[in-house]
């Protein structure tokens, strides 16, 4: 296999020469299959972003590829000096780069993910899908791929005396370099100040991993700690334009003038809404629609946030540095809806309140004072709605008598236990306190009731997300730690006039309720697909999961699993209990919604 005719150091240092030349002929092929990526991206609006677009693509794809071939076939020219071999190897490896490359253009298309745990199961299951179907023709390029790849080893081997002698290699080496350094550089800069055109790109391309230094900024002076943390405060983590809703809205009429009030008791479980706990709630929810296999949006405060815009958590951030308000808080507004929100700690318990809520002039919380009780917060809506007029209104009322259970020593009579276990006089803590929430109920939906009656009045009870006690038995306790229906299932209570009392069953989600509002309150034609990611809460029609999730997490939930995906594609499947099945699968259909909803409303370019 050695050839025979050369010295071993002029065999070598051929082969260097035209490992050169492959590597730049297959940085050239990367840079063409990379332009998919581009055409599958938001286009920057500012000059400066499109330009760092189009050298970052040059600098990245050509880092890429010459850092491939220095860590694995210039190591390979030195062990394997037969060039047949060595070439042959080399045609191997291309090809099986540019049909990763491609295979991960095509998951940027669909899914605007880059190659992950997830994909990689999307990719080589059994499980027949539209998109699984796709990928498959993908593999028909191999061949070509591998037959071109061919053809340029052939081709640069003949004419690698005459490249050599074009001096072309030298000035794009130099090109090369400079747009990676650079595009580093700009990202620098861009991520220390914000620059939402450059850091939107952070995901663009495969493997990209663009440098951040604020911290050296900050130590050569370069950079303001005061002035960055003020701009993070302000901008959040955001770096991409949602599209919301993705088409205008549509309405047939006027709609119905009906109130609104929402009443949300923080850390509500579902399990609370019972007769002995809650009896005046438990009461109007037999007298009314009871959703009892409801579920939040999330495990945390951002459940309120899946609640008002019908999104998921993912999007908050951006919704965030947009300043956005949620379409029925918009369309109220534009209806000359009067509108108030009250809570006992003037809402600092989630920063998106001001996006809910500020843009519209609504004054979140009457409260001069900090941490009052709940019964303060219904006496203040109770105050504002002695005066109001007769056009439509909208209140929110927050009660968290029941998040503060741990803080007061409270345990009602009928709450007492006898047993030594922490737990049991925890769980006692937290009924106590939903019975005081139900009496603060009551007085709001008793006030409503005596001053105009419950013929044009709207009610909603739920909550943001629900408390568990370890029943996971993973050390589980509070919110905000695992995607159980302890943590999810939250209740889910509406008087709607003129509709009959009935109990429903099917899953529904916050999402829903945002697209409920919309068709049957303001009677918008346009499609709920288009304004969010939930459906019409009294559509009975089976759905085959409910998302729900964080910033970082979703949960994909089914009658029988729940399967958790993180950031970086890696997933969890748990049972019915919530313990883990490392065995089990995910139904990778649904997955695919799932993260398919995740990106459905970000702006894409045309």
């Amino acid at each position: 296999m050695v050839d025979s005719d050369n010295s071993y150091g002029e065999r070598v240092s051929r082969l260097v020469s035209w490992g050169h030349w492959f590597a730049f002929f297959n940085i050239i092929l990367a840079m063409l299959i990379g332009t998919s990526f581009i055409a599958q991206s938001p286009w920057p609006e500012t000059f400066l972003g499109q330009a760092y677009l189009i050298i970052s693509w040059i600098g990245h794809f050509s880092f890429l590829v010459f850092a491939l071939y220095i860590l694995i076939l210039f190591p390979l020219t030195f062990i394997i000096p037969s060039r047949k071999l060595l070439r042959l190897i080399s045609v191997c490896f291309a090809t099986i780069c540019l049909t990763l490359l491609l295979l991960d253009s095509q998951a940027y298309q669909k899914l605007h993910l880059h190659l992950n745990p997830v994909v990689w199961e999307l990719l080589l299951s059994k499980e027949k899908t539209s998109f699984n179907a796709e990928w498959q023709y993908l593999f028909a390029a191999v061949p070509v791929i591998f037959l071109l790849q061919l053809a340029i080893s052939e081709w640069i081997w003949k004419k690698q005396r005459k490249l050599s002698r074009k001096q072309v290699g030298k000035p794009a080496t130099i090109i090369f370099f400079l747009c990676f350094i650079s595009s580093h550089l700009i990202y620098i800069w861009a991520d220390a100040f914000f620059y939402n055109p450059i850091t939107n790109q952070r995901a663009n391309f495969p493997l990209s991993y663009p440098m951040t230094a604020k911290s050296f900024m900050e130590k050569h002076g370069l950079l303001d700690k005061e002035e960055y943390l003020e701009r993070l405060e302000k901008n959040g983590n955001a770096n991409e334009v949602v599209n919301y809703p993705l088409e205008p809205v549509q309405f047939e009429g006027r709609g119905k003038r009906y109130n609104v009030l929402m009443i949300m008791v923080d850390n509500l479980r579902s399990d609370m809404l019972t007769s002995e706990i809650m009896p005046a709630t438990y009461q109007f929810a037999k007298n009314n629609q009871n959703f009892i296999n409801h579920y939040s949006a999330s495990n945390n405060t951002y459940g309120v946030f899946g609640l008002f815009y019908g999104l998921p958590s993912s999007y908050a951030s951006s919704i965030k540095a947009q300043n956005t308000a949620p379409l029925f808080i918009n369309t109220m507004h534009d209806r000359n809806y009067q509108m108030a929100a009250f809570s006992n700690d003037n809402f600092d318990n989630a920063e998106f309140y001001d996006e809910i809520f500020q843009p519209l002039d609504i004054s979140p919380a009457q409260n001069k004072d900090k941490n009052t009780s709940d019964a303060q917060t219904v006496n203040e809506w109770s105050a504002w709605f002695s005066v109001i007029s007769s056009k439509p209104w909208f209140s929110y009322i927050e009660l968290s008598q029941v998040e503060n259970f741990e803080d007061s020593p409270t345990i009602l009579p009928k709450f007492q236990t006898k047993s030594s276990d922490p737990t049991d006089k925890l769980k006692a803590r937290y009924q106590s306190a939903a019975y005081e929430a139900d009496q603060s109920i009551q007085k709001i939906i008793s006030e409503v009731d005596e001053k105009s009656g419950l013929s044009n009045t709207i009610i909603i009870i739920t909550s943001n997300h629900g408390t568990e006690f370890n029943e996971t038995q993973n050390n589980s306790w509070g919110s905000n730690s695992n995607f159980s229906r302890y943590q999810l299932q939250v209740p889910m209570v509406i008087h709607w006039p003129g509709k009959i009392p009935e109990l429903f069953q099917h899953k529904t989600s916050h999402l829903d309720l945002s697209a409920t509002l919309m068709k049957d309150l303001f009677e918008s034609t346009s499609n709920p697909y288009d304004l969010g990611s939930g459906k019409n809460l009294f559509n009975t029609t089976s759905r085959p999961w409910i998302l729900a999730g964080d910033s970082n997490n979703i949960a994909l939930i089914t009658d029988k699993t729940t399967t958790v995906v993180d950031q970086f594609g890696n997933y969890k499947v748990y049972d019915e209990d919530y313990k883990r099945s490392k065995r089990t699968k995910p139904k990778l259909s649904i997955v695919l919604q799932g993260l398919s909803e995740l990106k459905r409303f970000y702006h894409q370019g045309d």
